[in-house]
């Protein structure tokens, strides 16, 4: 048997692996404005999950309640976060909410990719290859160069995808939005650190007209004291959520859905202004948080999720993947959209 002199023994180590897991879900159980290095640490959130269940682990054995349960509302906390219950019905309950309770109604079906290109050094033929590949039918580019531009030209991605609005740029800001049916220009998120475009992309159901406002959303990376920019990014992107209608918003965000920057985006801002409920991160809906798309080049870090497909919650969407491209850090993620008519 074990005395009580070798239970205690496991104290230590329980506390020592729960106490950095405590100090972080404080972080990001309290949506106050921190400081940028605390705003990288909430990123990593969901890798939280498994030095909390260590902790369980090592405090079960010294048999005190005083140890074990903190170390297991700590290991709740990390999965209730991980599995949010009420994202993840949004979708299926908002599909039939935005039908009408009709699964017949018509919609259009949308194959949808978006990249940041790392500052066009993305490898265009990777990127044509996925776009030929996964049927895509809308692509979304950050960090488009003029250079990567005609790179991908010249691959044939102008015959795959014949529409475009693109603002190639050498550096951060450029973008580039390329569809198989025509868009036309709706206007630009005011105040962002980059070009963030909205764009009307028209589509058909079963001979109806199907109408979809896309962004191609680039937010500020929260680095270098750059949080309160970061923040008003995130905040003037989620006031798009107020428009009626269908909405897609794809790209770098440049957050995670345990930043509650994000998360209040997704909810239409401090206000709630989404028009028709929150809004859907088609990640979180397919269970993918552990699905990284930053970074891809190497570094030694635990992957994020920061680039995101964001939709109203009447547009269903399936089939999300992710796919690394090289030249880049980041990875493009793909799903298919299901856009009913008159959402």
């Amino acid at each position: 048997m074990t005395g009580p002199r070798a239970r205690r023994r496991w104290l230590l180590p329980a506390v020592l692996v729960a106490a950095p897991v405590a100090v972080l879900s404080v972080f990001r159980a309290v949506p106050a404005a921190w400081p940028t290095p605390v705003v990288q640490l909430v990123a990593f959130t969901p890798w939280l999950v498994f030095p909390a269940a260590a902790a369980v682990l090592l405090a079960l054995p010294s048999r005190r309640l005083w140890a074990v349960l903190p170390a297991a509302v700590l290991l709740a906390a990390q999965l209730l976060w991980l599995f949010p219950p009420d994202v993840l019905l949004a979708q299926h309950t908002g599909q039939l909410q935005g039908r009408g309770q009709d699964a017949t109604a018509p919609a259009a079906e949308l194959k949808v990719m978006s990249l940041n290109a790392k500052l066009g050094q993305a490898d265009p033929a990777a990127i044509v290859r996925l776009v030929r590949e996964n049927g895509i039918a809308l692509l979304a580019l950050q960090e488009l160069s003029p250079a990567l531009e005609k790179r991908l030209d010249a691959e044939g991605l102008d015959a795959l995808l014949p529409h475009r609005a693109s603002h190639p740029l050498n550096g951060a800001g450029g973008s580039g939005v390329y569809a198989a049916r025509p868009l036309s220009p709706l206007d630009a998120v005011k105040g962002t650190a980059f070009y963030i475009p909205t764009l009307q992309l028209s589509l058909d159901a079963g001979g109806r007209p199907v109408a979809l406002a896309v962004a191609n959303v680039h937010a500020q990376a929260p680095v270098e004291g750059q949080a309160p920019r970061w923040r008003s990014d995130l905040a003037a992107v989620g006031s798009l959520a107020a428009r009626p209608g269908n909405l897609l918003l794809l790209g770098d965000f440049n957050a995670t859905f345990d930043h509650a920057e994000f998360r209040e985006l997704l909810s239409g801002g401090p206000d709630g202004a989404a028009a028709a409920g929150s809004l859907v991160d088609a990640g979180v809906a397919a269970r993918a948080r552990f699905v990284s798309t930053w970074p891809r080049d190497g570094q030694v870090l635990p992957g994020v999720v920061i680039d995101h497909i964001v939709t109203s919650p009447h547009v269903f969407s399936s089939g999300y993947s992710v796919q690394a491209v090289a030249g880049t850090d980041h990875a493009a993620v793909l799903a298919t959209l299901s856009i009913p008519a008159g959402g």
